[in-house]
């Protein structure tokens, strides 16, 4: 009886633990065709055992590039880099980092979209960077092949921005007023919604809501997306913030890309918020009541999302 009482114990303990880890084993994941992804993205990597994760990288060598007066090879941060690791039903994931001129970030991030990748993150690692450096995140989520394609088509669209420019750029294409006379009246109409005006410029904010802390919050605690008009109607700039959930900034993202709007950050404002939001920075030139329509045509996008 004594043996058969521990048999039943062990028994039960062993089903326990299955039951808590999930009965069925886990669903096995295929090994990664190495050598593909180094044909398709042109570049050789590395395949780290241990975690399952092969990853190439391009350093960036093609331009000097000082932080606070020190010259700053490729080991001090300024390599970019895809990493794959197979994924379930056979998928594969990818995460990645790419350093970028801001003349090419735009362009990069629009060759990421139209190839089925994401951007996730973009924003700055130095201070006092000559010429300034950004840095693109990107994920993604399928086809490993597909995957490696839509890096390539990132590296080879900065290579051809360099080639033909060798120096990064110092400002953005187009004009902007040398005086703020922009009209609220259509804008308004084009936003449906009232602004705010101050010495020529014009304004629209958009409050969002969310707890912190068990404290709600919302506009005036910075929880907003907004777009600021200044110039004149016909050489007008457009610069803006969009507060968004995570599920939206991918869409909201194509919208401003196909719209010509070039997005300048993409980060968090704030931590242990409910629901969690990411902040998008945008800038654009052009006629102020197109560079509106541009704008709202975001904004209904991220609208249909939330409904």
């Amino acid at each position: 009886m004594l043996l058969l009482k521990r048999v039943a114990l062990v028994f039960a303990a062993t089903f326990g633990a299955c039951a808590i880890a999930g009965a069925a084993p886990a669903e096995p994941r295929a090994a990664l065709d190495t050598a593909r992804i180094e044909q398709i993205t042109g570049l050789k990597g590395s395949f780290s055992k241990n975690e399952n994760v092969f990853k190439v990288s391009k350093p960036r060598t093609d331009i000097p590039i000082q932080a606070d007066g020190v010259a700053m090879p490729p080991f001090m941060g300024l390599t970019s880099w895809a990493a794959f690791t197979p994924a379930h039903e056979g998928h594969t994931m990818l995460m990645g980092d790419t350093v970028l001129f801001e003349d090419e970030v735009n362009p990069a991030m629009s060759a990421a979209l139209d190839a089925g990748l994401e951007v996730t993150a973009l924003h700055n690692h130095f201070f006092f960077d000559r010429p300034k450096v950004y840095f693109m995140h990107i994920g993604g989520m399928g086809d490993p092949a597909q995957l490696a394609s839509g890096v390539k088509k990132i590296y080879d669209k900065i290579a051809e921005i360099r080639t033909a420019n060798p120096a990064p750029g110092s400002a953005f294409p187009g004009k902007i007023g040398a005086e703020n006379k922009i009209t609220p009246a259509p804008l308004e109409t084009i936003l449906g919604m009232k602004g705010q005006v101050s010495n020529g410029m014009f304004k629209v904010v958009i409050g969002a809501k969310a707890t912190m802390h068990g404290v709600s919050f919302g506009n005036e605690m910075g929880l907003n997306t907004w777009a600021a008009f200044a110039g004149t109607d016909d050489e007008a700039v457009v610069d803006g913030d969009f507060a968004m959930r995570e599920d939206e900034l991918q869409p909201v993202l194509k919208a401003m890309r196909a719209e010509g709007i070039n997005i300048v950050a993409i980060h968090q404002h704030m931590t242990h918020e409910q629901p969690r939001y990411v902040f998008l920075h945008y800038w654009g030139k052009g006629n102020a009541v197109a560079l509106a329509k541009s704008v709202k045509k975001a904004l209904d996008v991220q609208a249909a999302l939330q409904k």
